[in-house]
């Protein structure tokens, strides 16, 4: 699983380089034709990884539920995001890794509900899955996230 974690790290430290590159502005811009911004994308990475894992393991997640029910599947922005939310957001992106790397080391995830997927019909039966499954979630996002900014800087 090693892999997997330092898979997910690099990806975290792509995610950071839009936070560090961008305005406050730029990260709350919502484009023509789209239906969320640049840190939407990011916040919501965060939270559907803390689903994928400590939801569907049962266990609290490191977030609070607060958080996860802004950014979770089938949310957008409803206001803009402040400099401070922006801050906690680029924390949240290195220590929710940390701690779930740490939680999972200590063997915290036994149980796991079964969970299949709306993007690919594939089904998770563990939280390994569920690991290997964000990898590719944030790849997508971080996807959109690139063509956002280049919509946005032009």
């Amino acid at each position: 699983m090693e892999y997997t974690f330092d898979i997910c790290l690099k990806n975290r430290h792509l995610l950071e380089r839009f936070i560090k590159s961008h305005t406050l502005e730029e990260l709350n811009k919502i484009p023509n034709g789209f239906n969320n911004n640049i840190i939407w994308n990011i916040g919501h990475s965060i939270a559907t990884q803390q689903l994928l894992t400590y939801g569907l393991s049962g266990l609290t997640p490191a977030v609070s539920m607060e958080f996860i029910n802004s950014y979770k599947k089938g949310t957008k922005p409803e206001r803009d995001v402040t400099q401070e939310e922006v801050g906690l957001i680029h924390e949240m992106l290195f220590d929710t890794l940390k701690t779930l790397q740490r939680d999972y080391e200590a063997g915290i995830f036994k149980d796991f509900k079964e969970y299949t997927l709306s993007t690919t019909g594939g089904t998770l039966s563990k939280v390994e899955h569920g690991l290997d499954f964000n990898n590719f979630h944030e790849g997508l996002h971080l996807g959109c996230i690139i063509q956002l900014s280049k919509l946005i800087k032009g």
